[in-house]
């Protein structure tokens, strides 16, 4: 690292991860170790476990883990550098300007950043100066806030204001001292064909996007009156925006979450939705901003609740939601649930009706398999027979899904009242349907476990021992083992350069290298909790699997001589390569 390591070992001093993560959980002491609930999913057990010796955090529940820095990475949404910053400011100490992680061009990525977040702020100041300044050309932008029934105080909340025409923008911030290039890197000011500058919104009423850190990053613009353009546009991805990790409104419901457990969130498309359903009391509610569902954009909303609302716009038959989407949040163990709406309106038109009407949609909302099924019947005209077979085989693909065979039954029963087949027909098509995905999935798992699962949990529980500096691990030399795993290759060299130079391996100290998640590092880590590494069992198994991992590093040894064996024209080294197979195979024998 490039930080210099008195600096390092201050920072982590001065901000004992107890402490720190105290200050954004309870915690209660059980033993030798704090618990909490975990901050990142929800759960009513504490499994987030905090070891204060070794300076890391573990959640049994969702398997997140890491150091103070790691932890102020998740909880704030903000990258290496600006953790540092945080704790750094907590501990009223200063970043040194030269510290960083990249060198140079790292610290010219820093100030990229720093000038384009200034330009974006400005710019939303500006614009929220234009709304409000007296200017006759904003009534049209205060007229369409006033139709969507959107208070004042609302509006100010969510930072709303107004483009009025192309060059002011640019001008006002070029007064402001700032380069050409810069405001081009913003993304709020764009070039026209002569070169020109412009605003990339110009007329539009304009809606700040602010991530979770309180910092406005992007702009999405809406279109006053009918134009060949598209209503709603947002300004272009930049070196602070990317929209795939972004959702609108995450800065107010990350303050939502300090002040109230959130027990789901509510996600919709669109800006002036959200606005609505803040405005009518549904405060836990964020957008997508019109774009398909992302990995990443699930694992943000997960660390408010894992468990999510989908209102998109439309009636439910005819409802757009973008099912890989969904499958998604799915896949990041999220529950979800899909809310009806009434024929042709969306969340912003039944919010105008009142709380009331809009808590009955949530109410009526349909488990994500329930709503798979009811989508399909707009697809299907079940009139026709044709139409029916086709309804029926996707149906029971769905209801394949189902996790229980009572689920199972009341979800058969639904596609046998809709089509009018009988229930043991469609049982009996159920049973012999090819379960096509679960047996590929299924023949992935137990080739892992076939092949190199073995090796894995070999490789985490000798580096796991090491680690945590067992007795029976002490004296083990890393340097006799060859690692398969990429993140293992990492940690035994962090080990064997502790080593080296005479110093006390900390756990902690390891998230200094992975920057972002490694499964592998948490199952490692998960290894030291219970007696899982303690006892004469686990010394065994220490020895068993440094036997395994030896004897498979001799096997792949003499597999490679023997392709260069079979490949070479040269005879001496051919004489050579054989008796180092020889060797080695006498050697493997002797471990066998």
């Amino acid at each position: 690292m490039a930080f210099d390591p008195k600096f390092w070992q201050e920072l982590k001093e001065k901000n004992d991860i107890v402490e720190v993560i105290g200050s954004y959980v309870p915690l209660t002491r059980k033993g030798g170790q704090y618990w909490a609930c975990c901050p990142f999913h929800h759960e009513k057990t504490p499994s987030f476990a905090i070891k204060q010796e070794d300076g890391f955090y573990h959640c049994f529940g969702c398997g997140v883990s890491g150091d103070v820095v790691k932890f102020v990475q998740q909880i704030e949404s903000t990258d290496f550098i600006g953790a540092v910053r945080i704790l750094a400011n907590r501990a009223k100490m200063e970043v040194p300007e030269s510290a960083d992680y990249d060198g140079e061009k790292a610290a010219e990525i820093k100030r990229q950043k720093d000038t384009v977040l200034k330009i974006l702020l400005d710019t939303a100041r500006f614009y929220l100066s234009n709304l409000y300044g007296g200017d006759e050309r904003a009534q049209a932008h205060l007229d369409y806030i006033q139709r969507r029934k959107i208070s004042p105080s609302v509006a100010k909340k969510f930072g709303l204001g107004a483009s009025l025409d192309y060059r002011s923008l640019p001008a006002y911030l070029m007064g402001k001292g700032y380069k050409r290039e810069d405001l081009l890197a913003s993304g709020a000011v764009s070039e026209d064909r002569h070169g020109k500058l412009t605003d990339s919104l110009a007329g539009r009423l304009i809606f700040p996007i602010i991530n979770s850190l309180d910092e406005v990053v992007a702009f999405g613009g809406r279109e006053m009156e009918k134009t060949d353009f598209a209503k709603y546009k947002n300004t272009r991805e930049t070196i602070v925006f990317n929209k795939r990790k972004n959702l609108y409104n995450i800065n107010l419901l990350k303050k939502l979450k300090r002040e109230e457990p959130i027990r789901e969130v509510i996600m919709v498309e669109g800006y002036m939705d959200t606005i609505s359903l803040y405005q009518a009391g549904f405060k836990n509610v964020v957008a997508s901003m019109g774009t398909s569902l992302t990995k990443e954009q699930a694992r943000l909303v997960k660390r408010y609740s894992d468990k999510v609302l989908i209102s998109y716009d439309g009636d439910f038959a005819g409802q757009s939601a973008d099912l890989r989407g969904l499958e998604i949040l799915k896949n990041e163990n999220i529950t979800v649930r899909v809310v009806p709406l009434p024929d042709g309106k969306d969340p912003d038109d039944v919010a105008k009706e009142g709380a009331e009407a809009y808590r009955k949609c949530l109410d009526a909302a349909l488990p994500l398999i329930d709503y798979k099924l009811h989508s399909l019947e707009g697809k299907f005209d079940l009139s026709h027979a044709d139409e029916k077979r086709a309804y029926v085989a996707e149906a029971l693909k769905v209801v394949q899904e189902a996790e229980s065979e009572s689920e199972k039954e009341e979800l058969l029963k639904y596609v046998r009242d809709k089509s009018g087949i009988t229930y043991q027909s469609l049982e009996r098509d159920l049973n012999n349907l090819p379960e096509l995905v679960k047996s590929v999935e299924n023949a992935a798992i137990r080739g892992t476990e076939e092949t190199g699962d073995r090796y894995l949990r070999a490789e985490r529980f000798i580096l796991a021992a090491k680690l945590f500096s067992l007795p029976y691990a002490k004296d083990f030399d890393l340097k006799r083992l060859t690692f398969s795993n990429a993140a293992h290759k990492v940690i035994a060299d962090f080990i064997l350069a502790e080593e080296e130079r005479g110093e006390k391996i900390r756990p902690s100290d390891v998230f200094d290298i992975f920057r972002e998640e490694s499964p592998e590092l948490n199952a490692i880590l998960d290894l030291n909790y219970g007696e899982k590494l303690s006892g004469p069992i686990a010394e065994r198994f220490f020895a068993d699997s440094v036997n395994t991992l030896e004897k498979e590093s001799l096997s792949a040894k003499i597999k490679d001589l023997t392709a260069e064996f079979s490949s070479s024209k040269d005879v001496a080294r051919r004489k050579e390569i054989a008796g180092e197979i020889d060797r080695l195979t006498r050697l493997l024998k002797g471990q066998t």
